[in-house]
């Protein structure tokens, strides 16, 4: 069957995607849809499979923290078709380098989590409770956990 033989209402779409029938309308509304959205009999909204998988683009993209406008900018360059590979290029290397930045972040706040749980784990192990499902065996020998700036319980 060819994506464009597919035709899907709003509620289809929603359930298909997460997105609600309300975050639809408003993408559709902000421009961020490559193709006009088709309407059928009735004048009820008919959506193809290239615009789920458009949306599918989009919902990542929005996931991974690209702001609306250049969700929008974004949608019109691929809209307007080649000849502007180059700016899409430069957009989505942007884009890379904000998440890039956003995981080295989360990184540095993971390693202090996974720190001062240890550091939970092994205080508690201390204080005689049996080390239950889930929980690591003491290290006995780690750095102190006074010691450590920044690291008060």
């Amino acid at each position: 069957m060819a994506a464009d033989a597919v035709s899907l209402s709003i509620g289809q779409v929603a359930e298909r995607t997460g997105l609600s029938v309300h975050t639809l309308r408003f993408y559709e509304q902000e421009g961020l849809f490559v193709s006009p959205i088709r309407r059928g009999p009735g004048g009820r909204r008919s959506y193809s499979q290239d615009d789920v998988d458009w949306l599918t683009v989009c919902i990542i993209l929005r996931a991974s923290g690209m702001p609306l406008p250049a969700l929008r900018r974004y949608a019109e360059l691929v809209r307007e078709g080649a000849g502007n590979e180059e700016e899409r290029l430069a957009l989505l290397r942007e884009h890379h380098g904000r998440v890039t930045d956003q995981i080295g972040r989360l990184t540095q706040c993971l390693d202090l989590i996974t720190f001062k749980v240890a550091v939970y784990e092994d205080l508690l192990d201390q204080d005689g409770r049996a080390a239950g499902p889930g929980r690591r065996s003491p290290s006995r020998g780690g750095d102190d956990p006074a010691s450590t700036p920044g690291t008060s319980v």
